[in-house]
């Protein structure tokens, strides 16, 4: 055990003897010395059998077996290349500001480590990361049960970016984003024609989405509320050679106000708290985009009220809402539907490190339907004509619930959800409609998604080393089946059946290339269409 170096630490009554293994090891808060690593900040670095395994901004939690130690913001100079085996030293100042300092390495040297063998240490060791994951820092928080709808740099809190902003009582970022994809429909069969029409017009390139918006905190209470503003053209609605642009539309609006420490009410337009795959961002899912199941069962925004917590030790999730989305309809509430949602999630089973985890979750919808119901939707193209339609049906009310199930151990995650939808709608035999899609993912780079206990749901893919850093970024394969079923009673809606695989390539937190590829089975009109369609996407975010 040449390699492990003993350190006592002295408390009442006895000696307590730990151990450091360079081999298996977290560094924490360590500035590293490179011109790719400018403005980067202090990172935590996880070294396991003899391997980088993780580089991070966000704090790691201490797997089992690996001692934590605390480096002060300290500053690295030597080899890090994620699967490989590290050489370094940790300095205590700054070398590029201090020439000094590498005169006189001997002295201010704190941590050196060559090809898993320690050879100085003088970090004290991080006893919050080695007993229990430490607090959350006391900084502006997302309070609402949704995510904000484009990534969030981990560093918002921070006035000297040249888009954000704080007052004596308020913060602000502003961020955008755009989309730009290209279709190509590699086949179509003569039964799909005639469903849906020569898919040749919907080929080539468009602007999905181009987003702005503002999030931020009001400091005028104990409590700090957080808004958030969001819109986007609709130009993503024509193809990027047209010049014909829709208008503005405002998407989200609201008010993530925290009414005691673990409860909070949101407020405003916003997402419905049903399904993890619909409450998460577009840009946290590995796909580009949902499923036919919950854009055709399950409504993107709406108007109303979220009332969201935790119980069990934050082992469980729940969130309630009523909405009614007269003011986009611009009626009044008794002339439009009003819907109540609730959604629960419940982790049964969780490693000590997080990096094995069980994810369960059910979730109901009740509508009384004032404006009757459709259920429509494209092939998970956005660049299609739609596949399945029920046409708009005089409905009473509706009733859908949802169950989803996810597994997720270090870079694998797989998760799967069943929707179904009942309405009563005597006139067309009260028809239940019902879909499900299955999903697994594989990040190569071996990072490991976050599970977000507030809301329940996955956050996007970390990037341990972004291209910056002379890494490659977060790469990710993904494939998923969805099925769903709109025909039944007197109502032929069609059933649209979906393989998909995509490559997911974060390059850096602001810059993604994607493609999926889909084949796509649609039973409709007594018609078996096939169709086989691939889409390249490209993401950037204003940082």
């Amino acid at each position: 055990m040449k390699n492990l170096l003993p350190l006592l630490f002295l408390s009442p009554g006895f000696a307590l003897a730990q151990f450091v293994d360079p081999q298996n090891v977290l560094i924490d808060n360590v500035n590293i010395v490179a011109a790719e690593a400018e403005g980067v900040g202090a990172v935590n670095i996880l070294i396991r059998d003899n391997k980088l395994e993780l580089l991070s901004r966000e704090r790691i939690p201490a797997p089992e077996g690996v001692i934590a130690v605390d480096a002060a913001g300290g500053y690295l100079v030597g080899q890090l290349a994620l699967g490989e085996t590290p050489s370094f030293i940790i300095l205590d100042g700054d070398p590029t500001t201090d020439f000094e300092i590498l005169l006189d390495t001997d002295s201010h040297t704190v941590f050196a480590i060559n090809d898993g063998e320690l050879r100085r240490f003088n970090l004290g060791f991080e006893t919050d990361a080695i007993e229990a994951p430490a607090e959350e820092p006391d900084l502006p928080r997302w309070l609402a049960y949704t995510p904000p709808p484009l990534a969030v740099p981990t560093n918002y809190g921070d006035p000297d970016k040249f888009n954000q902003w704080q007052t004596e009582n308020t913060t602000g970022l502003f961020t955008a984003a755009v989309v730009l994809d290209r279709q190509h429909w590699p086949s179509q069969n003569s039964a799909s024609e005639q469903q849906v029409g020569d898919l040749e017009e919907f080929e080539g390139g468009e602007i999905r989405g181009f987003r702005v918006g503002v999030i931020g905190t009001l400091d005028y209470f104990e409590r700090p509320w957080v808004y958030t503003v969001f819109g986007a053209t609709n130009a993503f609605d024509k193809g990027f050679e047209i010049d014909d642009q829709d208008d503005f539309t405002w998407f989200d609006y609201r008010l993530d106000i925290p009414l005691t420490d673990g409860i909070n009410l949101s407020v405003g337009k916003q997402k419905e708290p049903i399904s993890m795959e619909r409450v998460m961002s577009l840009v946290q899912l590995p796909m580009q985009e949902r499923t036919t199941v919950s854009d055709a069962l399950l409504p993107s925004r709406n108007f109303g009220a979220v009332v969201s917590g935790n119980a069990l030790g934050n082992k469980m999730s729940w969130a309630g809402g009523v909405f009614n989305n007269f003011i986009d309809a611009e009626q009044s509430i008794g002339n439009t539907a009003t819907q109540l949602i609730g959604r629960v999630t419940w982790v049964p089973f969780a490693s000590a490190d997080d990096s094995n985890l069980v994810h369960l979750g059910a979730g109901a919808r009740f509508s009384n339907a004032k404006q009757g119901t459709r259920f429509v939707t494209e092939p998970e193209f956005n660049k299609s004509p739609n596949f399945v339609d029920t046409g708009l049906l005089d409905t009473s009310d509706s009733s859908t619930w949802n169950l989803e199930a996810s597994w997720r151990r270090g870079p694998y995650w797989l998760h799967g959800e069943y929707v179904r939808a009942d309405l009563d709608a005597p006139t067309v035999g009260d028809p239940g409609f019902r879909g499900y899609h299955v999903t697994g993912s594989w990040i190569l780079t071996g990072e490991m998604r976050e599970y977000r206990y507030q809301s329940g749901i996955f956050g996007p893919v970390p990037i341990a080393r972004t291209v910056h850093q002379d890494g490659w970024g977060a790469v990710e394969l993904s494939a998923r089946y969805s099925s769903l079923d709109l025909t039944d009673g007197l109502v032929d809606g069609g059933e649209i059946d979906i393989l998909s695989l995509g490559a997911n390539w974060w390059l850096t937190p602001v810059f993604n290339v994607n493609l999926n590829y889909r084949f796509i089975s649609n039973d409709k009109d007594g018609l078996s269409g096939d169709v086989q369609g691939v889409m390249g996407r490209v993401l950037l975010i204003l940082e």
